[in-house]
């Protein structure tokens, strides 16, 4: 049973479509969903404890490969309590893409940190390693024991990489220079669930990693995120942190500030049916970016995201690039003609270096990610899109070449 239902189709920002035609990304549920979630009622586990919160944690531990998980209330809450465990603290400074959804930059602002913002490369569109290594090596100064930003004077802390699309970033030089200057690397890997970098699992390559379950994402619990980790120190301070910090839960006496961070039992029932499914989620989402970039190959300044030799990425959501000399329109008037034929897509975000929330933050020109942001549309990529969904959007795309003369 797929959920097409309006409210769905218009939750992400775009060309919002009537009822009935071909929505951005919504939910598939086909599998135990109605199953799971009637235990809970029946057993009236309904609320942050229950059997299947410790289910989910352990069926995404083991999918990543991690020792733990600890499932929160969304991506950003995972994130927000992932930067505590790794001890960034007030004042310090995170590199982060700026080529993301908002909520990591926000999440570092949280813990009253400053994100540096640091550039897309320009082949698959992720935080670029080699200006990660650019920055510390020419802004950064190495002093008593500590990586300290030469301009602003604040210790760099931690490096957040975000995996975009579903696609990987190119972890291993980033890796590298990270672990030589004793920086910690949490993984936003919110978009990409399923996805493989050398092998490896998103989410097993950096010292923790945070995920989301939105209703948009490759599974969903309708909301939720996951904290995961080798580290069982991290997970116990991440699990007590997220729980109100309880130190007696009987007396209600609270060591630390925590939050009431958990996800429910309800939720967690819906994730644990969404995830047994998540190996044909990920086939149908990679059928449809080769579908796209089958379809669209020949037609003049559309290039789809391409997948680097080294990745498998669950593309998450299919993007292409609308050159505008080349194909007579532009990305946002593009956005206009689909929207127009019932057909919902959005651009990129607002790179965070842009962003009126964050002025002042740190950090170089971002060339790359200024460029894809203007050429940038995300497709229908639903895990239930059909092949004549798939083939009108594409007819839509190419009709606008050639009523542009193109």
């Amino acid at each position: 049973m797929t959920s097409t239902s309006p409210s769905a189709m218009q939750s992400e920002p775009g060309a919002p479509p009537a009822r009935g035609a071909i929505p951005l990304c919504v939910p598939e549920l086909r599998g135990n969903e109605w199953s799971y979630i009637k235990e809970c009622l029946d057993t009236n586990w309904v609320s942050s404890a229950g059997p299947f919160v410790e289910r989910f944690e352990q069926a995404i531990a083991a999918l990543v490969g991690a020792k733990h998980a600890v499932a929160t209330v969304n991506g950003t809450a995972a994130l927000h309590v992932a930067l505590l465990i790794a001890g960034v603290e007030s004042d310090d400074e995170v590199l982060v893409s700026t080529l993301t959804f908002i909520a990591p930059a926000n999440a570092i602002r949280y813990v009253g940190a400053w994100p540096v913002f640091i550039d897309a490369e320009p082949d698959h569109w992720q935080m670029n390693p080699q200006d990660v290594a650019s920055f510390i090596k020419t802004e950064c100064t190495w002093h008593r024991g500590e990586l300290r930003n030469k301009a602003t004077r604040r210790r760099v802390k931690a490096v957040l990489p975000v995996h975009i699309l579903g696609h990987p970033v190119d972890m291993d030089p980033l890796l590298e220079v990270a672990r030589a200057h004793k920086l910690a690397v949490i993984e936003d890997a919110t978009e990409s669930l399923g996805a493989r970098y050398k092998g490896r699992m998103v989410g097993r390559l950096g010292d923790s990693a945070c995920f989301s379950f939105n209703g948009n994402k490759v599974i969903t619990t309708g909301g939720g995120g996951m904290i995961v980790t080798d580290d069982a120190t991290w997970a116990q301070k991440a699990r007590y942190l997220t729980t109100q910090a309880k130190d007696d839960p009987i007396e209600y006496v609270h060591g630390a500030v925590g939050y009431n961070y958990r996800l429910s039992n309800l939720q967690a029932a819906m994730g644990v049916a969404q995830l047994e499914q998540i190996d044909d989620f990920v086939a149908a989402k990679r059928r449809i970016g080769a579908k796209y970039a089958g379809a669209l190959a020949e037609v003049p300044g559309i290039k789809p995201m391409t997948e680097a030799a080294w990745a498998f990425s669950s593309f998450w959501l299919s993007t292409i690039l609308v050159d505008e000399t080349e194909y007579g329109m532009d990305s946002r008037a593009l956005l206009r003609r689909l929207g127009e034929a019932g057909i919902q897509a959005r651009p990129l975000w607002q790179p965070l270096h842009q962003s009126p929330a964050h002025r002042g933050s740190p950090g170089g020109p971002c060339a790359v990610a200024d460029r894809l942001n203007r050429q940038a549309l995300s497709l229908p990529s639903s895990v239930g899109l059909t092949d004549k969904e798939l083939e009108t959007v594409a007819t839509v795309i190419k009709m606008g070449t050639r009523q542009t003369g193109r």
